[in-house]
This record gives structure tokens, C-alpha cells and sequence, in this order.
């Protein structure tokens, strides 16, 4: 049974809380990182309009796509992912013990979203 780990849209971004609270949380940043990308969609709407279109675009974590590769897919992290999904409004879902390809609407480039770390596959 694979776990997931889900957060509406609704939800007021949490405010007030420790680094450890942060990032050592059962949800390791992701619910953070999905907060982060609901900031960005305000602090920068041109992205946010990228990102709704489908663009992977770069960002701070792994998984953003600025032109395609000769590897028919790429490897991103789920807090990349979780990042986007904020930053396109939409509820926080992500499957913490699976993989989620993505093809970049811009660049036609597959990224992998996974717990897998993408330096752990080269």
C-alpha cells in the first residue's frame, strides 16, 4: 500500500515553526516546500504561469527543466515536486514510496519524482 502524503489548498501555510519542526517532521520539508511554492506563486506570477502551463521550471531543488537531454528521463526530487505543486495551486499529494514522471510541457523532457535521491542513481 503506498503512502501518501496529502495537504489541501486550503490550508492556512504554517507560520512560527522551528528548523527541527521544519525539516524533521514526519513529512521531511515537503509540506514546507509545497508552503514555499504557494509564497512564490504570489512573490513571482510569471513563474507560477510557466508552471500552470506545465513547465517544469528551475528552481531550487532537482527537477526543473531548462532544455532536453539526450537521457530520455531525468531525475527530480519530491520536494521539487512539492515546490511545483504549490506554485501551480494545487493540493499537496505526493506518494512518499513511488515514482511520478512528468513530462515538461516546454521541453518534452520526462523528470522521475521520487524518494529516491537523484545523486543516489548516478
Amino acid at each position: 500500500m503506498a503512502t501518501r502524503l496529502k495537504r489541501s489548498i486550503r490550508e492556512p501555510i504554517r507560520e512560527g515553526l522551528t528548523w527541527e519542526e521544519t525539516w524533521k517532521g514526519p513529512d521531511n520539508g515537503l509540506i514546507w516546500c509545497w508552503e514555499r511554492g504557494r509564497q512564490d506563486r504570489l512573490q513571482q506570477p510569471e513563474l507560477a504561469v510557466r508552471a500552470d502551463r506545465g513547465e517544469l521550471v528551475p528552481m531550487a531543488w532537482k527537477g526543473g527543466v531548462e532544455e532536453k537531454m539526450k537521457a530520455q528521463r531525468k531525475a527530480g526530487t519530491l520536494k521539487y515536486l512539492a515546490t511545483w505543486q504549490g506554485l501551480r495551486d494545487e493540493d499537496l499529494d505526493i506518494t512518499l514510496d513511488g515514482e511520478r514522471v512528468i513530462v515538461c510541457t516546454r521541453t518534452e523532457q520526462a523528470v522521475v519524482f521520487s524518494s529516491v535521491s537523484p545523486a543516489d542513481e548516478e
